[in-house]
């Protein structure tokens, strides 16, 4: 993922409905973001590992007390994480995948018109890669349906389950939306531990949170922490390609935690640990579970999820931004409002340019609710069902116009709308 750029133009970009609510002026750039699925290229047969470095011996002893206090065995027996990890812990679990990656240079170099001129010296390099993943995942119900990152399987030609018993599963995905970033894995199992689904809409800043994963590599890891803030918009966190409101949290999360649960105080899943901000600590995201469960019951049901699209590129105008348009000479329109949503770009045949919208209008009222922010706009037409009536309000060349559009479903290859 990139940071925000510098120039006009690029600060206008965004994916298809999402939002580029950037500061121009670079105050706001957004950090790359790492989703926490961690892969492995494997050429030929052996697996080649780097950037790791082997533990190192402490350089003491650290003191063992044989006979503990009354008070801390009382304070340790009494402690809810351990209590939540015992319960819940046995249904996280860790998920394996493979796919193949093709390399079609590699055909350029044994076009005979090469060997001829370089003979031996031709490079010869493999024409295929397999690349493993690990993630984590945890089980839904007792009949083997398993939710994680749609990242963690996405593409995969082979997805292994393993239970912290030991167990291990061949798994098939039932469905991944890459839109939130939402799969569904079954293994043929049943009598599966799970782990009971909380209410993410309930949540506060402030209250525990306890990640379990597999990060790096690392088994069944516990961390906790405190739900640092929710409602962070895909911009916000660095994903504009998704259609996400997250919780963020401090609780540490790593590369391979992507998929696994993060808990409330009572065992129960709030989130899916999905990405963190790179080379910042305490900066961990996680998809609420009510969004999670959303999507997880349609991939069940059709093994796909249909998102509501409008086709139009947007950005939340502030003063400073219609500022910034009308001074520059280059820029491709003009701008009378300073707060709505900015529509800046219309995808041809889409439902927005058969329902009258055009590059330039600012949205400003969304089912006769003001509206001021992209992202909130965006959100809406997420929950608008697929051929509805959305109500909008623009202001175009100072006049008000009310326009009736019927979002369509997305298209595969957009990621948003």
């Amino acid at each position: 993922m990139k940071t925000s750029k510098h120039n006009f133009q690029d600060r206008l970009k965004s994916n298809i409905g999402s939002t580029a609510n950037n500061h121009v002026n670079g105050r706001n750039r957004k950090k790359p973001m790492t989703y926490l699925g961690l892969a492995l290229v494997v050429a030929g047969t052996a697996i080649t590992v780097t950037g790791m470095h082997p533990l190192q011996a402490p350089q003491a002893a650290l003191a063992v007390t044989q006979n503990p206090p009354d008070n801390l065995a009382t304070a340790r027996s009494s402690n809810f994480i351990t209590e939540v990890v015992d319960r819940v812990g046995p249904a996280v679990v860790r998920i394996d995948s493979t796919h193949t990656v093709k390399h079609p240079t590699s055909d350029i170099f044994n076009d005979p018109f090469f060997r001829e001129f370089f003979g031996s010296e031709v490079p010869s390099p493999p024409s295929k890669e397999i690349v493993q993943g690990v993630g984590s995942g945890f089980i839904l119900n007792s009949n083997g349906e398993v939710l994680t990152n749609a990242h963690v399987v996405n593409g995969a030609d082979t997805v292994t389950v393993t239970l912290k018993d030991g167990r291990s599963f061949k798994g098939q995905v039932m469905g991944a939306d890459p839109v939130t970033d939402v799969a569904v894995v079954k293994i043929k199992s049943n009598n599966l531990p799970t782990i009971p689904l909380g209410n993410s809409e309930q949540l506060k800043p402030g209250e525990w949170a306890i990640a379990i994963g597999n990060p790096l590599g690392l088994d069944n890891t516990v961390t906790e922490g405190i739900i640092s803030a929710t409602g962070r918009s895909s911009s916000q966190v660095g994903v504009p390609s998704e259609r996400v409101n997250f919780i963020q949290t401090d609780a540490a999360i790593n590369p391979g935690n992507s998929g696994g649960p993060l808990l409330n105080s009572q065992g129960q899943a709030i989130g899916i640990n999905t990405a963190i901000i790179q080379n910042a600590q305490g900066l961990g995201f996680a998809i609420p579970i009510n969004t999670a469960k959303h999507i997880a019951n349609q991939l069940i049901a059709k093994g796909k999820v249909e998102h509501a699209y409008l086709g139009v590129q947007m950005v939340t105008l502030t003063p400073e931004l219609k500022q910034q348009i009308n001074n520059n000479p280059n820029a491709p329109l003009s701008v009378d409002e300073s707060q709505g949503v900015l529509v800046v770009k219309v995808v041809p045949e889409s439902p927005a340019a058969k329902g009258g919208i055009r590059a330039g209008d600012v949205i400003v009222k969304v089912n006769n609710e003001s509206i001021n922010k992209a992202d909130k706009l965006q959100q809406t037409v997420e929950e608008t069902s697929i051929g509805s009536n959305l109500q909008l309000e623009i202001r175009r060349n100072g006049q008000t116009l009310n326009l009736g559009i019927k979002p369509g479903a997305l298209p595969n290859t957009q990621q948003e709308g």
